[in-house]
């Protein structure tokens, strides 16, 4: 039963058109519901957590929950290529990088694919020089490689599940802020600028703006924003750096950096892992860094002798919950309203995260049921303002 408020009724409100909200746009309307999308900024803006090229697709997590979540996720991806008639997912091949003493252990990993019968091989610094000699490993180094690690593309696979969204009848309305969102007993207004929107339910994926809307619901989520920073760097041999001849990898150390081979380009891109300054996501420079810029140019140079000089930064948003877990389900005391919230690490999930919080919206009670339990909004680690954070992925 929708609000009757003389404004235009949907079955579903989806609010943020990024990887997880356009995801869950098209799932959606693809059910059958009617779907209205909103987005404040332009489709395919640059001020969240969606834009650029690569992300990393894998199996290699800590945890053996988050493992099974990545078989899903690769099946989900392949009926998202199927769908859209597009490639997205470009198979490198992933190491994990561990020096001796670390703080981030690799036994983690390996016990967690281990557990959930996801092959790898685990490797010493002898036989990572020997595979990769674009890759300078101090002795005492240990790694794994995961033959799965794939890259998927960010603006191009949302631009495409935006697509779908449309042509399975959703109406996706871009630079459209949403100011407010009345919860009711049948039905969920939900208040723009220029018009208001009635639905029986509504999808947050706002990310680092979540609280804006969770506020006067009476939730206010612990996120931490930070501003991060990757760098393209020019190899004078690009061919050395190419998928086949060169992995994704993950240095696990503090501070932890990840990267990509050349991936449509000649360029290698890195970065650092929550390495940016706090920010408030409408209040950030948007500009290179120059400290981050070195700290990453040297730690390249050492460890990727080979990869060059820096070419370009680009910054975008990490927006983080004290465990790094997702946000998926229903607002306590709002239930007509989901959250989905990637906790900077779900772009790889975006189209499970998205077919996940449409099956929720058809039924309710799946919020009762693992994986939805483990993300929910009232766990200890989102309502105990003294819970440990970790932001270990």
């Amino acid at each position: 039963m929708n609000v009757h408020t003389g404004t235009e009724s949907f079955d579903v409100v989806v609010v943020g058109l990024g990887g997880l909200g356009s995801a869950a746009a098209w799932h959606l309307a693809a059910s059958g519901r009617r779907v209205l999308g909103l987005e404040q900024f332009a489709l395919g803006h640059e001020r969240g957590a969606s834009h650029d090229t690569s992300r990393i697709l894998r199996h290699s997590y800590h945890r053996p929950d988050y493992v099974r979540l990545t078989r899903h996720a690769y099946d989900d991806w392949a009926r998202l290529e199927q769908a859209a008639g597009e490639r997205f997912v470009t198979r490198t091949g992933g190491v994990d990088l561990c020096p001796e003493n670390s703080g981030l252990p690799l036994d983690d990993y390996w016990q967690s694919l281990a557990a959930e019968r996801i092959p790898y091989e685990l490797l010493d610094a002898d036989e990572v020089r020997v595979r990769w000699p674009q890759i300078a490993v101090p002795d005492g180094t240990t790694a794994m490689y995961q033959e799965r690690t794939s890259i998927v593309p960010a603006a191009r696979s949302t631009a495409a599940m935006q697509r779908l969204a449309v042509e399975a009848g959703a109406r996706l309305r871009d630079n459209t802020p949403v100011t407010g969102i009345r919860h009711g007993a049948h039905g969920v207004e939900v208040i723009t600028p220029h018009a208001r929107y009635s639905a029986d339910q509504v999808v947050l994926c706002t990310d680092a703006w979540a609280n804006t809307l969770l506020g006067p619901l009476g939730w206010d989520i612990p996120l931490v924003v930070l501003e991060e920073q990757v760098t393209y760097f020019e190899p004078a041999d690009p061919a050395r750096f190419a998928p086949g001849a060169f992995p994704v990898w993950i240095w696990l150390d503090d501070p932890c950096f990840y990267g990509f081979p050349a991936y449509g380009e000649a360029t290698v891109k890195a970065g650092q892992d929550c390495g940016g300054p706090e920010v408030r996501p409408d209040d950030r420079s948007g500009t290179t860094d120059p400290d981050m810029l070195r700290l990453l140019s040297r730690f390249m140079e050492e460890r990727f002798p080979g990869s060059g000089r820096p070419a370009r930064s680009k910054r975008c948003l990490y927006t983080l919950t004290p465990d790094r877990d997702f946000v998926l389900g229903p607002v306590p005391g709002a239930e007509r309203v989901l959250v989905g919230l990637g906790a900077a690490h779900a772009f790889k999930f975006a189209p499970t995260l998205g077919r996940m919080l449409s099956e929720l919206a058809r039924d309710p009670a799946l919020a009762t049921a693992e994986p939805y339990t483990t993300f929910r909004l009232d766990r200890p680690a989102l309502t105990d303002r003294d819970h440990p954070v970790n932001w270990m992925t």
